[in-house]
């Protein structure tokens, strides 16, 4: 909860399915310590590997592997821990081991303590006397710079610290320290010698020092003698290191370490007198300015520590005690009076107090540590915030309550954010310890509500979110601290505070961890309204789906009237105004659901304060403001329909004005320019689109005019805006215009007036043909918005207008945007006007239009404009493909003679190509509207070719499972529709784009899809004949068009390698041979195309497996290509030529086979064309091939 950092926006993926890949849900629960066994054999097995290096490497990560998993769980390792680490000291105390075995069995001791911990290792070291010299003696040779063996340095640190503790004086094991003539060093001076040595060093042997310094320092002996100047030592390393060298933060870090382990367990009467030294050596250290996090952590640790050291080990008398925790008995006087519980209070408040001196260094101490809790490192803030805690607690009460009073300071709105965590954190520990007494919770509470809300912008984001995290850690603190009494003055504040924290933040961590809150107050509190009901709703997983909380969740919880108002005055105060526009949307939404829960309030209170706030001048606050005011005025105007009440039932005539001006008001101060237009017209639009839907009685009104030209003028400024906000930007004018239209423009009759339908619709079909992009496809998606009394009698005229959209031309061939959206706004025009066969082409689609919309339609299938952001006539094959489909469905709903043979035949035949192209996304689309046309039975699509050929290789309970965009399995079922006549040449085209692209995953499935289909037809002649000039037909059609022609030699190169056409090989000068020959040398016919020209070396290297005449004009193309003047392609054809008269031996006489292979691997063919040539020459010679005469340019001519 509070521990994690969530500096920032700490941005979520979360919308749609975003159920967070939550750690939690995911985890695997294990219930004991599984590999046991194989651990054993690992273990046993190390004699064995440890001289081998890649079975070393293999066996220490198949180790970490293992122990990895425990990680969450390692307590699952305690029973184990023994035999393990026997096991492996074993080998480190055989004599016979050689180093690397020690080594790599110190390796597996470390990973075992880094997922146990040390502290918990530690004691299962075996501390007999006689461990004491060869221990010594190992780290004796060790090297401490060896940085592959610090594992080793660091087991034999932490085990030499528990050899410390056996308990005899070190002096016995000296004897006599003065022998021939040089004295040698007492086993006490070499136990410091080592910790100081490693105290020093740069790696994790320096952690392992400090614990040593920590058992060692303490020992009765060596305190009287040694400590002092050990202490001495240390403070004279700390003052002479700088944090702002390299080494000096080492030193520093070894340092502190050693003090802060030293003073914590060591005993309080040794230390005392030299902790006023030690706090001002460290005072004068000024480690609150390094940005070391590590040494200003340490520093926090041991200033904490000096407290301790200054104060009585003595438990405050003075400190809150709860009496029963039970969470049965909390849970059985639910809904009852809670009857306040006697206190454990110990009486006689004269011993409370007991009088003693606390230190003056004291103050210095919590000074440093009430800064500390302002840290810029969370880590840092939370050691000072535990060390507040623990010396608040040996306090006398007034002291006590003047740190408290220090400590609310931090919450103040002049402080950053990182004081306000590090106080909620402080303030948590507190409670948690007892300390903050009930007199308190009245000056804490406040302070906590405000936290939960906490949220300050930066930026293009926010900071806080750690903040309201350590919030919900103090509420679940206050809940296991205090009686259900003390807290029920504040209980409704907490409840609702909690369950908005829950539904209504942003961040998924701040909503579980108030989740976490509000169900410990429920258990331990038992006093939260309909605690029980809301939880079940807003569990841990419920509250992980932001939109789920906002829209769902909060409906429920407002049902409840304690939370109703709370909800939706959080939302007004602290969401519409919120730096994130989604968060701003999602607030108006959740206002819409609300509203059935409180209309009064709703039209009474909130839309009073909306109305000034969305003409105000903040632009946040003024876009969420009219989000707000629409979906509210929508949602009572909807209420006041189903209670068959006037639509104006809940709203006065201010509320109606104030509604009317808003637009008026942001136009008169030219809001919608600029980049807050970008907020203000979509919201405005949203704004006209439910007052619309709501049927405010505007009708005749001259804001009607105004909010035309709003929309109008937006769809003429897409150009302007953001390409990021132009999609949103465009549906919300669009959205508005229908709804306009549907209410505003309609008469009696349900006719339009006709000088308005002119006026509007040829103003429309005008914009059409803009220069600009934008505007076309924004008033291309107007056309296809307008209502059908619109269109009726325009029909043609819209249709013509939306065709000339969809046609490329050299001026707008890169308009793949708005050939998109037209095509788009035909399919919707023609589901507005409805289908009559025998009707009028001005009002209906009817057999004279009918053919005209199926060719605009699969115009926009063959679209492959490419441009600097790729396919983009991937997108308008997208939107002619769902075209397509609603056109059909229609047409087959109603009038399905209008449908012929060929136009169903031809949108098969392209939507089975779509279905085996490269592109994921474009497969994926294809083959859904290619199954649902197959599938659909109200009525079945007439003239499907192959209908039940299709619905074995389809069947329809596939249609849901199968993946379209996973290649794996979507090529090995397109593929089989090459075997039905209809769908070949395009199945074929569709996969020459695949087979001979660059995806790896694509071409491998692809191509064994194809290989596994020739494979089955390659005993029958006429299937082989029928699928060979299909391939030459698809290569004919589609010659010089590289997106086509490239991938097909590639894929070509591909099926001659692996002899595809092996039936045909025998007969000479073969038809299909001879006219892919012509079509390869016609494709590379003087092209500069690198790609294309290095695949079709690999078709004319599998050419010559064809025997005949064949097999001399292809060696002849060859050596033409081992001259072009591109040397790479010279090296390649070289490189070919040779594989290639090895794998078919006999192209070449087996006496001059040798020759030739010499020439081709010899030659450097990257060389002058001068040289190059005349081993060119020599090659022709061999192999009897005519030599290629050098043209001049003239005669080329």
């Amino acid at each position: 909860m509070a521990l994690d950092e969530m500096d920032g926006a700490g941005l979520e993926a979360e919308e749609g399915k975003d159920q967070e890949s939550g750690v939690t849900a995911m985890r695997s629960v294990l219930e004991s310590f599984t590999d046991s066994q194989e651990v054993r054999g690992l273990i046993g097995n190390l004699k064995r590997v440890f001289g081998d290096l890649a079975t070393r490497e293999m066996t220490l990560e198949r180790f970490i592997g293992i122990m990895d998993k425990y990680q969450e769980q390692p307590h699952l390792l305690d029973r184990h821990l023994e035999w393990m680490m026997n096991s492996l000291l074993d080998l480190v105390r055989d004599k016979e081991s050689p180093a690397l075995l020690a080594h790599l069995a110190f390796k597996f001791l470390y990973i075992i303590t880094k997922v146990r911990g040390y502290k918990r290792f530690l004691p299962l070291f075996p501390h007999e006397v006689s461990d004491l010299q060869p221990v010594l003696d190992l780290l004796a040779v060790q090297d401490p710079k060896d940085s592959e063996t610090w594992e080793t340095r660091y087991m034999l640190l932490l085990w030499l610290s528990m050899i410390c503790l056996i308990p005899f004086d070190l002096a016995r094991f000296d004897g006599n320290l003065s022998e021939e003539g040089h004295t040698r060093m007492s086993t006490m001076d070499r136990v410091l010698q080592i910790a100081k040595c490693y105290l020093v060093v740069s790696d994790k042997a320096r952690d392992a020092a400090a614990v040593l310094v920590s058992k060692f320092i303490v020992r009765p002996d060596v305190r009287q003698s040694r400590m002092a100047d050990f202490l001495d030592w240390t403070l004279s390393m700390l003052s002479k290191s700088s944090f702002e060298t390299m080494e000096g933060t080492v030193v520093m870090n070894g340092m502190l370490q050693a003090l802060a382990q030293l003073f914590k367990h060591a005993e309080r009467d040794y230390c005392l007198p030299y902790a006023p030294t030690v706090l001002e050596c460290l005072d004068k250290c000024k480690l609150s300015k390094s940005n070391q996090m590590v040494l200003r952590k340490l520093g926090m640790k041991l200033v904490q520590r000096l407290g301790l050291t200054f104060v009585k080990p003595k438990v405050a008398k003075w400190r809150y005690q709860r009496g029963c925790r039970s969470l049965a008995a909390n849970l059985q006087a639910q809904g009852s009076v809670v009857q306040k519980q006697i206190l454990t209070v110990v009486a006689n408040e004269a011993d409370d107090e007991e009088e003693y001196d606390i230190p003056a260094e004291i103050e210095n101490v919590v000074e440093q540590l009430l800064v500390g809790l302002k840290d810029k490192d969370t880590v840092v803030r939370w050691s000072a915030a535990k060390g507040i805690g623990r010396i608040t607690g040996r306090l006398p009460k007034e002291l006590a309550d003047d740190v408290i009073g220090s400590l609310l300071d931090c919450f103040s709105f002049q402080e950053t954010d990182n004081a306000w965590h590090g106080g909620c954190l402080a303030l948590a520990e507190l409670g948690r310890r007892g300390l903050l007494l009930p007199s308190r919770i009245s000056d804490v509470v406040p302070v906590i509500l405000k936290a939960l809300t906490y949220d300050e912008k930066r930026g293009a984001c926010s900071v806080g979110s750690n903040v309201r995290d350590a919030a919900c850690y103090v509420c679940w603190a206050f809940a296991r601290a205090y009686d259900p009494a003390e807290l029920i003055p504040f209980i409704n504040q907490i409840s609702s505070a909690l369950v908005i924290a829950a539904v209504f933040d942003r961040d998924v961590n701040c909503r579980r961890a108030a989740s976490a809150a509000f169900q410990e107050n429920v258990g331990r509190q038992g006093t939260f309204p309909h605690g029980i009901d809301i939880l079940t709703a807003a569990d841990y997983f419920a509250v992980g789906n932001r939109v789920n909380c906002y829209l769902t969740i909060s409906v429920y919880i407002a049902g409840f009237p304690e939370y109703t108002e709370p909800m939706i005055d959080h939302l007004i105060c602290m969401k519409i105004n919120h730096w994130d526009s989604v968060i701003r949307e999602l607030s108006a939404k959740a206002l819409h659901n609300l509203t059935a829960q409180a209309p009064e309030y709703m039209a009474d209170v909130v839309l009073p304060r909306l109305l000034p706030l969305s003409v105000g001048t903040d632009l946040h606050t003024r876009h969420g403001a009219i989000l707000a005011c629409a979906e509210i005025t929508h949602a009572l105007c909807k209420l006041a329909e189903e209670n068959n009440r006037p639509v104006t039932y809940y709203f006065n005539e201010k509320s109606l004005e104030g509604l009317k001006q808003i637009h008026q008001e942001l136009c008169s101060r030219q809001l919608y320019r600029g980049l807050g237009g970008e907020l203000m017209r979509p919201a405005v639009c949203s704004l006209i689109e439910k007052l619309s839907l709501s049927k405010m009685p505007f009708r005749g009104d001259p804001i009607i005019g105004g909010w035309q030209w709003l929309i109008n003028d937006t769809l003429r400024s897409l150009t302007l805006v953001s390409s990021s906000a132009r999609q949103h930007i465009k549906e919300s004018a669009v959205s508005a215009l229908a709804a306009l239209c549907n209410e505003y423009y309609i008469n009696e009759k349900g006719e339009a007036d006709p000088a308005l339908q002119d006026q509007l619709v040829t103003q429309y079909v005008s914009e059409l043909q803009n220069t600009e992009e934008m505007i076309r496809c924004g008033f291309s998606r107007a056309l296809g918005a307008l209502p059908r009394f619109l269109l009726k009698g325009r029909f043609q005229q819209v249709l013509e207008g939306l065709k000339k959209v969809t046609l490329v031309s050299p001026a707008d061939v890169s308009f793949a945007e708005s050939r998109r959206d037209a095509l788009i706004a035909i399919a919707k025009v023609c589901q507005t006007v409805g289908v009559k066969g025998e009707g009028s082409q001005e009002e209906y689609v009817c057999k004279d239009n009918v053919s005209q919309i199926y060719a605009t339609l699969l115009g926009g299938m063959s679209d492959y404009t490419t441009d600097s952001r790729g396919d983009v006539g991937g997108w308008v094959r997208e939107a002619a493909m769902t075209s397509l489909m609603e056109v059909t469905l229609l047409l087959v709903q109603n009038e399905v003679e209008l449908i012929n043979a060929n136009t169903c035949k031809q949108i098969m035949c392209w939507l089975a190509q779509q279905s085996a192209e490269k592109i994921d996304k474009f497969r994926a689309h294809a083959g859904s509207v290619f199954l649902t046309l197959l599938h659909f039975d109200h009525p079945p699509v007439p003239h499907i070719p192959h209908r039940e050929e299709l619905e074995r290789v389809f069947p329809r309970s596939d249609k849901e499972t199968l993946n379209w965009n996973a290649a794996s399995e979507a090529f090995p079922r397109i593929t089989q529709l090459l075997g039905l006549p209809a769908y070949q040449y395009h199945v074929l085209l569709g996969l020459s784009v695949s087979v001979g692209g660059l995806t790896e995953t694509t071409l491998r499935y692809s191509a064994q899809s194809l290989f596994d289909y020739i494979k089955k037809i390659q005993n029958d002649s006429s299937a082989m004949e029928s699928f060979c000039e299909t391939l030459l037909k698809v290569f004919e059609d589609n010659l010089r068009n590289d997106r086509v022609s490239v991938p097909l030699l590639t894929m070509l190169d591909q099926m001659l390698a692996n002899g595809c056409f092996e039936i045909f090989t025998m007969e000479e000068n073969h038809p299909f041979a001879v006219k892919l020959f012509t079509l390869c040398k016609e494709e590379i016919k003087r092209s500069k195309d690198v790609r294309k020209l290095r695949s079709s070396i690999g078709v004319f290297c599998g050419l010559i497996q064809f025997q005949g005449n064949m097999r001399e004009k292809v060696l002849f193309q060859l050596f033409l290509l081992l001259c072009h003047p591109f040397p790479v392609i010279r090296k390649t054809t070289a490189s070919q030529v040779y594989e290639m008269l090895i794998t078919y031996s006999d192209v070449a006489d087996p006496a001059l086979a040798e020759e030739v292979m010499t020439i081709l691997s010899d030659t450097n063919w990257e060389a002058e064309l001068a040289v190059v040539r005349e081993q060119r020459n020599s090659l022709c010679e061999l192999l009897r091939v005519p030599k290629p005469q050098l043209l001049s340019k003239s005669s080329a001519q």
